[in-house]
């Protein structure tokens, strides 16, 4: 095989694995990854199944390729912007604004995911928590918290920066602005106590 065969045969298997990818990620997104069968991605990607495991020999790689595509395209709110607020109550507001802006622009694409995650414990994975303990820090930086105080706003804030608590909340009735109000008086509460 020739220099230029081979790099056209490269570029068909990189158009594949993202054709494999991009099906994947519509699929979870839209019947969730719990009833997203090899098959159907394979369906929906115009490939064989035995193609999706040359590409992905565990479905833990497929679903790490598919987060990362959905984070490039979609990336959490940027936590710069909220250090440079000064005032801790300002601060966590405008991150919780942000962080519910973002689920409620994805909510549908993310609304699966979020459901299917307790049967499919490989699917949450670092992104998730990374992102999380990302946007901890940048919220409570500079902060002088310690011990159970600490440990009582960083539970606070694990919890009201999850898509779940936002679609609790909003689904009470509260607007966004209310549940990031609402959300960030009991963390300030929290670390004022």
């Amino acid at each position: 095989m020739g220099k230029y065969e081979l790099k056209a045969r490269a570029v068909r298997m990189g158009q594949t694995r993202q054709r494999i990818v991009e099906a994947t990620m519509k699929l979870h997104q839209t019947v969730g990854p719990a009833r997203t069968s090899i098959s159907a991605i394979a369906d929906a990607a115009g490939v064989q199944r035995h193609t999706v495991y040359s590409h992905f020999p565990d479905e833990k790689e497929l679903f790490a390729a598919c987060g990362g595509l959905f984070y490039e395209r979609s990336p959490y709110p940027a936590v710069e912007p909220w250090r440079a607020i000064a005032d801790p109550a300002k601060r966590v507001e405008r991150a919780f604004l942000d962080m519910y802006g973002y689920f409620r622009t994805h909510e549908r694409e993310l609304g699966p995911i979020v459901r299917d995650a307790p049967l499919m414990p490989h699917l949450v994975g670092r992104r998730f928590t990374v992102g999380r303990t990302t946007a901890i820090r940048a919220i409570t930086d500079g902060w002088q918290l310690r011990g159970r105080r600490a440990s009582r706003v960083e539970a606070l804030l694990e919890l009201a920066l999850r898509f779940e608590t936002w679609r609790t909340l909003t689904g009470a009735g509260l607007d966004d602005a209310e549940a990031a109000t609402t959300m960030a008086g009991a963390v300030i509460c929290a670390a004022r106590s």
